[in-house]
């Protein structure tokens, strides 16, 4: 069916630029004449030209009387960018396909009843369920006004993340290493605890593969235990984010000095409130949060059920008592945190899991 092999092709353009485009969703647009394809274009960057208008001017005047396939609804008001819908309007375009419709409430359907008041045939649900796959993170942005949770970590067959002493360099393997380093090009911030920072002294940066965005490094560090040596702080490959409940102006200024962001949030018995937090970022424009570790920080995130995803790396080795996900308050099977498999890859000898979290 052309739909479906035209609404794939504009799935890849959407995929090109996953992580790049936040807080946007990424979008692909194919334009279709005579059964030939005369435009395509994605979303570049947030302040870009929208795939649409990007395809549209690739096929020039043979975009009259064709189809637009395009993996998101157009939208219809003026944001960054004048609305999409204007511009195929103007294009003469007879058919318009859409994979799913845009969750963010000032599109949502007007873009479609928009088109068709205009006299433009809209087809929609085309490949559906692949199109909210490659911007879940996006829907999830729009409807629940927070960041998508993504929670990532590398544990031995026995669920344990670190030895006693702290060790777990390295419990993944290289392949599995190179695959974390694509995770955190898709989110727009990674996070770890103060307990990882201040431990493994990490970057926290994209180094497997060029990428032209570095995410934004977030420490959770209620104490503002942060030290100042730190490459998070001093090395200055990417920004990086300190959430703090302590108010100690003199190293909030030198922290800042330094080009560190610092915030407040609230706290209570020496946590910090991990909703307040993710309303902040979502203020803040981030979209999409990987969080690292540690295990204290992700079992913080597990009790509270604030994440959407797990990735738990598996590798063939038995470590015993160590660091691993502490006690989430549960005495019955019944009351677990159920989890939904999505995936599962093979990186030498680890397997990666890939889950969805079942919230109720």
């Amino acid at each position: 069916m052309d739909d479906v092999r035209f609404m794939r092709r504009a799935l890849e353009l959407a995929l090109l630029r996953k992580g790049l485009t936040h807080p946007n969703p990424t979008v692909g647009c194919v334009i279709v004449k005579d059964g030939k394809i005369v435009g395509e274009g994605y979303h570049e960057k947030v302040g870009m030209p929208h795939a649409e208008v990007v395809a549209l001017q690739k096929a020039g005047e043979k975009a009259k009387g064709a189809t637009l396939y395009v993996t998101l609804e157009p939208c219809s008001h003026y944001g960054r960018t004048p609305p999409c819908t204007d511009a195929i309007i103007r294009a003469g375009l007879k058919k318009v396909v859409v994979a799913t419709l845009d969750p963010n409430p000032l599109v949502s359907g007007r873009g479609v009843a928009r088109l068709r008041e205009a006299g433009i045939e809209v087809v929609l649900g085309v490949l559906e369920e692949e199109a909210k796959r490659i911007n879940e993170d996006f829907f999830a942005y729009i409807t629940q006004k927070r960041p998508y949770v993504t929670l990532k970590w590398a544990q031995s067959i026995d669920g344990t993340m670190g030895t006693k002493t702290g060790d777990s360099k390295w419990i993944s393997s290289e392949e599995s290493r190179a695959f974390a380093h694509k995770l955190r090009a898709e989110a727009t911030a990674v996070l770890v605890g103060i307990n990882t920072a201040l431990r493994d002294d990490p970057e926290l940066t994209v180094r497997a593969f060029e990428w032209e965005r570095q995410p934004l490094r977030i420490v959770l560090d209620p104490q503002l235990r942060i030290s100042e040596g730190l490459k998070l702080v001093k090395d200055g490959k990417a920004q990086t984010l300190v959430v703090t409940a302590k108010e100690d102006r003199d190293k909030i200024d030198r922290l800042q000095e330094l080009g560190v962001k610092v915030i407040i949030a609230t706290s209570e018995d020496r946590r910090l409130n991990l909703g307040e937090v993710l309303r902040e970022l979502y203020f803040l424009d981030v979209m999409h949060l990987l969080v690292e570790g540690g295990a204290y920080t992700l079992t913080s995130f597990i009790k509270e059920g604030l994440f959407d995803r797990i990735w738990v790396f598996l590798a063939p080795m038995l470590l015993g008592e160590g660091k691993r996900i502490g006690d989430l308050n549960i005495n019955y099977v019944a009351q677990a945190k159920r989890l939904k498999l999505r995936d599962l890859k093979r990186f030498g000898e680890d397997v990666a899991l890939e889950y969805l979290f079942q919230q109720s």
